[in-house]
């Protein structure tokens, strides 16, 4: 085996250095680049070469257009002479007249290779100058050499079929065979090229792989998704520097050969990023030409699966989906009342359903924005936690008539109404994971989050033991007693009721209406639980929570296991497990700071007396929509153009991106003093 010299130059250029420093990679690959790109082939991929069918090529035409091609043979077409010669076998390969790529194989001029065996996920690559074309032979030196890991390669058998189209189609737009052909695919190839200071060329060609659908046709540009790799950066990185390409897209079952030659955008920031499930960047090509070749190989392909890497990665039909979703979280929808249900004295459900298309998914615990016009025109916005589960097929609020909003849901929706409503939001949500038995605390309305959350637990059927404890002033006031005792009935003697009224009816009896009398408390808790490794939920009144989360702590359930949520503007006080408190934030602004408006072209003077950036947008007319004044419901969330806030209560779940809950939010502190605070107001 052949070593390198000691001391080599970087196997990189500008443009792969560019994108190893972006992610913070640039020195450990540039140690790593001197250990594993080399300037020979080991013997285990001349070996390898040698027994393929097909290897993918990348060249160069005279007008400088990279092109990438499928060049294939009877297995042994190529040998290795030395470990620094690649050789085909001219007359055992078939190189097509009618191939964009065949004007580009001259003596002299630049390649990139990659030999990929589908059947076994194995590639390897090469970059290097033609010595030599003969009627024989053609002739590669090489002048890298590295292997590549079998991330995101279909697994597919072949055959040979010994037959081979003589037809070449050119256009210099997409049409719609094409286009299909590009949406259908879960693998392509890409040439690419830079030119060195010496007018010397290093072409490469490359895989790329996922899930059926995860290229982007819209018009004649392309937008494909850049996943975790091996950070050489070798297509992107000399995209940076040169940005045309050109692309190969292989029917495997038909041995259509569909050749792209344009020009490409790297895009480093974007929504659509975070959006794509694996993306790490994305990148756009714009066509510019089109080479169709039907049935150019006489190689057929079996789908057999998904590499396990590509199954973790997206498709733009989810992603279109989920940013509609978002959109929509942005968006009041008008939703009709399919049917009413009287659940205790003051408890009513009313059961949910948009006018236009399918209801929004949803996890158990999660609440409901609704927005409501009273007969005196005002606007009123609320959260009502659903009390259904994901799997019960139908979304239902279980409203408490405890003031305006809920008294007018009450006293004037009729079956067959229209209301205002957003899709769901919440963070108390019920983790389905884990094998822990669970604990469901409510006090109040507040087990109407707990009974999604058992509804789903029972529904599933993971054997889970269930604990719930209710609690209520009197027996009419405790609601659900019926589909309670449903649920005991489908749990199989796993799911146990414990109910407390703190002021009940003459006619109550014990231990038949309820179990115990007076408030739920720790104690009562404790008297019904082997304590053990429980989960816990909590919701009700923010002292009634407050009091069983401490209990809890006291006694040493980890703070992990207590899920909580409170009702109004309180948040809960955690008490953490001696870990350090991994949120960290600018500190509060301490002098006057200038809030700028935009939408309303309106700017206001915060001061550290002026409350929350809610508070200071009603202050100057306003009136931006809110529900719970706590962080909780996420009704508030704004843009931040830009500036830094602070949460002096910071609430459970903090908005994605560059959304900022104002309701909780004051401007911060910056580095040179106060600084200007820009929100999409």
């Amino acid at each position: 085996m052949q070593q390198l010299p000691s001391h080599r130059h970087s196997p990189w250029h500008a443009g792969e250095k560019q994108l190893q420093d972006k992610v913070g990679v640039a020195e450990r690959m540039e140690v790593l680049g001197q250990k594993v790109i080399r300037d020979y082939m080991p013997d285990q991929h001349r070996e390898f070469y040698h027994q393929l069918p097909f290897m993918i090529a990348g060249a160069v035409d005279g007008a400088g257009q990279p092109w990438a091609t499928l060049i294939e043979g009877e297995e042994g077409f190529v040998t290795s002479p030395d470990p620094r010669q690649l050789s085909f076998d001219v007359a055992a390969m078939a190189l097509d007249p009618l191939d964009p790529a065949t004007s580009g194989l001259g003596t002299g001029a630049a390649i990139g290779l990659l030999g990929i065996e589908l059947h076994t996920r194995r590639r390897n690559r090469i970059n290097g100058h033609i010595r030599q074309v003969s009627m024989q032979r053609l002739d590669i030196d090489v002048e890298h050499s590295f292997g590549n890991c079998p991330q995101y390669i279909q697994l597919r058998q072949y055959r040979r079929v010994y037959e081979r189209g003589v037809e070449r189609l050119d256009a210099t737009e997409l049409d719609a065979r094409s286009a299909e052909m590009i949406r259908a695919a879960d693998t392509f190839f890409v040439a690419s090229y830079v030119e060195h200071d010496d007018g010397r060329r290093s072409v490469d060609v490359s895989h790329r792989g996922g899930r059926a659908g995860f290229v982007r046709v819209q018009g004649n540009r392309l937008t494909i998704p850049d996943y975790a790799g091996n950070l050489h950066f070798n297509t992107l990185g000399n995209l940076s520097v040169n940005p045309r390409a050109g692309l190969l897209f292989v029917d495997f079952t038909t041995g259509d050969m569909l050749q792209l030659a344009g020009r490409a955008e790297i895009i480093l920031d974007s929504p659509l990023i975070q959006a794509f499930e694996g993306a790490e960047r994305l990148w756009t090509f714009d066509v510019e030409q089109v080479v169709l070749r039907p049935a150019a190989a006489s190689l057929r392909w079996a789908f057999e699966e998904y590499a396990p890497t590509s199954l973790m990665t997206g498709t733009w039909a989810e992603t279109d989906a989920r940013l509609r979703e978002r959109e929509q979280r942005n968006q009041w929808q008008r939703w009709r009342v399919l049917s009413l249900q009287q659940e205790s004295s003051d408890i009513r459900s009313f059961v949910l359903a948009p006018e236009q298309g399918a209801a929004p998914r949803f996890a158990a615990g999660q609440h409901l924005p609704i927005r409501i016009t009273t007969a005196a025109g005002e606007t009123l916005l609320r959260t009502y936690s659903l009390s259904s589960a994901p799997s019960d097929g139908q979304l239902r609020i279980s409203v408490k008539a405890q003031g305006l909003a809920s008294r007018h849901l009450h006293e004037q929706v009729q079956v067959g109404d229209a209301l205002e409503v957003r899709p769901p939001l919440g963070s108390f949500t019920l983790d389905t994971e884990t094998a822990r038995p669970l604990v469901l605390i409510g006090a109040g309305v507040g087990i109407t989050p707990l009974l999604s959350m058992l509804r789903e637990q029972v529904a599933l059927g993971q054997g889970k033991r269930m604990h719930f404890f209710q609690g209520a002033r009197t027996l009419g006031d405790l609601p659900f007693q019926a589909e309670l005792r449903e649920l005991v009935q489908h749990a199989d003697g796993l799911l146990h009721i414990h109910r407390a009224l703190s002021a009940p009816e003459e006619e109550a009896m014990l231990g038949r209406d309820y179990e115990q009398q007076g408030r739920i408390e720790l104690a009562q808790i404790k008297a019904a639980l082997s304590f053990d490794d429980y989960d816990f939920y909590l919701c009700g009144p923010a002292s009634f929570t407050q009091a069983i989360y401490d209990g809890l702590r006291d006694l040493n359930v980890a703070d992990a296991r207590i899920h909580a949520e409170a009702f109004g503007p309180s948040t809960l006080q955690r008490r953490t497990d001696g870990q350090a408190d991994t949120f960290v934030q600018p500190p509060a602004a301490t002098e006057p700071v200038p809030v700028y408006f935009t939408t309303s072209s309106k700017e206001a003077r915060w001061t550290p007396d002026s409350g929350s950036l809610l508070e200071l947008a009603e202050s100057r007319g306003l009136t931006p929509e809110f529900s719970c004044r706590g962080g909780s419901c996420g009704t508030c969330k704004t843009r931040l153009v830009s500036g830094r806030v602070h949460y002096p209560n910071p609430p459970a779940e903090l908005p994605e991106g560059d959304g900022v809950l104002i309701c909780c939010a004051v401007p911060a502190q910056g580095e040179d003093g106060a600084q200007p605070l820009v929100l999409d107001l």
